[in-house]
């Protein structure tokens, strides 16, 4: 049978003046957030505040730790030697419940008098929670950006002081907010990440819907944990906290009676990317239309239901780990490119409202409505199950051009292990290099970059002489799926996709065609498979055989006279 824990702090009363503050319908600004918490950290050794580093708006962005051991550097040890629990708020800042939610736990907590360990006498995690992320999006603070929400009367915006969405920004790292994330995630190496958001979409009677990691992207240990162990038990709890845990309602079609949708959570997500360092990963959706405080009483239930499983299977959580990172080091194939499964579909249980398309009184239109006098329970289709559509053998080796500074500080910054090469280690070795053949640029950017689409890359074997500044980056590492994700070229979050190496893509050497011409018979007798390839194609291609500098070009891009760099990736396999 299993047991569900529960913290004494559930049980017992709290400082109802501030409770009732962070229960009402308003939320913190960030200075008085952040005020807030300062005081709280001079008040009591057991919370400390960690200024990690700063934001795209110039202020820092903060790090609550609670049950740490009162000393920044033994915290940190701590955080990565027991089981640690990480929480980001307010990624984006118009969507304030876990800012609200973490101010209640903390003034719940002390009243209760700050325990570190259940009525069984086991130990409370190490609790860490970003304040608010999203500090630009924090000060940019308003009641009308949040169009279809309720509440509260005053809240941030969705984009950063750049105009970024953060939860896009984990894989090509354009905000400052992105590489303090980084410090924190990695100084903590959290066992548990949840990420608190509020959805948009359907209506539905749930409070408060989860997304759960991609089970076919876990390692073997980490998805049993996830859905086997954790799920089951957090709905249990969650009852017991008296509210339905339920899946992320991402519709099929147009109506959630077609069908929902595992979220496919890519690195680029705040949970995609915990999920590349074999954390337990979740993010919380609360329902837009239902009340502030309700959802804020519903996040914080969600976070005591966590926080009582990791106090109930803390072994449990660090064996699956570190199962997870030795798989990840010993792993030969690394798939990617998930797609759904439409043909394997589950069936799950669905509260939900009958939809209605009554005629707009101004349109004229009939328009999509739910009907809450109208509940319904019934099963609905349930599309869980992705498959990877591409996979590779997984090299011993990446090298990656010293010049490309850019991504090397990117890598550093995820402490991904690698050496550099010195003059004295310089070497010629065989290496399998990208060749992009072709590709597709958006019309329009996403995120500030014009990610590359339909990518069609080919593998050359070259002999690379490498130079001072080169990195070579062993794949035998427990960060591994992380560094396949974003040197994998044709990976869905690649560095190559997000733009990294557009410069590689321009020709920068051409010819004159007067000139070059009395070259090609020289070049034709020296390279008889290229002649032959020349005449056929002239022979077959009318246009082809009427077009000089499509002859010219052609024969010119199989010479020695063409630029090796063009379309060849910096980046390279060593097996």
């Amino acid at each position: 049978m299993k047991k569900v824990f529960i913290l004494p702090l559930l049980l017992l009363s709290y400082n109802k003046g501030y409770c009732q503050q962070w229960s009402a319908n308003t939320t913190p600004t960030y200075p008085e957030l952040i005020a807030h918490l300062q005081q709280l950290d001079k008040q009591h050794r057991e919370i400390q505040l960690y200024n990690m580093g700063s934001s795209d708006y110039g202020l820092p962005i903060y790090l609550c730790v609670i049950n740490g051991d009162k000393d920044s550097l033994k915290t940190f040890i701590k955080a990565r030697n027991n089981t640690t629990i990480l929480i980001n708020n307010a990624i984006h800042a118009g969507e304030p419940d876990g800012v609200n939610a973490s101010l209640l736990w903390l003034e719940q907590w002390i009243s209760a008098g700050k325990p570190t360990k259940n009525r069984d006498g086991q130990d409370l995690p190490v609790i860490a929670f970003i304040p608010a992320y999203n500090v630009g999006g924090m000060m940019n603070r308003s009641s009308k950006s949040r169009a279809n929400q309720n509440g509260p009367e005053a809240y941030g915006f969705r984009g950063s002081a750049k105009n970024l969405d953060l939860n896009r920004d984990f894989i090509k790292m354009d905000a400052v907010n992105s590489f303090t994330f980084a410090r924190i995630f990695h100084a903590l190496d959290p066992d548990i990440f949840i990420d608190n958001h509020v959805s948009n979409g359907a209506d539905y009677p749930y409070t408060l819907t989860y997304i759960s990691s991609m089970k076919e992207r876990l390692a073997p240990s980490m998805q049993m944990l996830t859905y086997e162990s954790c799920i089951p038990i957090l709905r249990e709890h969650c009852q017991i906290e008296n509210f339905e845990l339920f899946p992320y309602v991402e519709l099929k079609g147009a109506t959630p009676e077609s069908g929902i949708v595992a979220f496919n959570d890519l690195p680029r997500y705040a949970m995609g990317y915990a999920s590349l360092f074999h954390s337990l990963s979740f993010t919380v959706e609360t329902h837009m239309l239902k009340a502030f405080p309700q959802r804020v009483q519903a996040t914080l239930s969600f976070m005591n239901s966590m926080i009582a499983y990791a106090i109930g299977h803390s072994q449990e959580i660090e064996t699956a780990r570190t199962a997870a990172k030795d798989w990840a080091k010993n792993q030969t194939i690394f798939a990617y490119n998930y797609q759904l499964d439409e043909k394997q579909v589950d069936q799950i249980r669905f509260k939900g409202y009958e939809a209605i398309y009554p005629e707009h009184p101004i349109t004229g239109l009939k328009q999509l409505g739910y009907d809450q006098k109208q509940p319904y329970e019934k099963y609905i289709p349930y599309y869980n199950h992705y498959q990877a559509k591409d996979s590779t053998s997984v090299p011993k080796y990446y090298i990656v051009g010293g010049q490309e500074q850019a991504l090397i500080e990117r890598l550093e910054s995820n402490q991904i292990e690698l050496t550099r090469i010195t003059a004295s280690s310089i070497k010629t070795i065989e290496v399998s290099s990208f060749i992009v053949k072709d590709y597709k640029a958006p019309s329009k950017p996403y995120e500030g970059h014009f990610k590359l689409q339909n990518l069609q890359v080919d593998k050359q074997l070259i002999t690379l002489e490498l130079k001072p500044g080169d990195i070579l980056i062993a794949c035998n590492q427990d960060k591994a799926n992380f560094i396949h994700a974003v040197l994998q070229p044709l990976a869905e979050d690649s560095y190559l996709t997000w733009n990294f190496f557009d410069s590689y893509l321009q020709q920068k050497e051409y010819f004159s065609p007067y000139v070059f011409k009395e070259q090609i018979a020289e070049i034709l007798a020296a390279q008889p498979k290229l002649k032959e390839a020349y005449d056929t194609r002239k022979r077959l291609d009318v246009k082809f055989a009427n077009d000089e500098w499509e002859q010219l070009y052609f024969i010119y891009k199989n010479s020695p006279y063409f630029e090796p760099s063009f379309m060849r990736l910096p980046v390279y396999e060593v097996y």
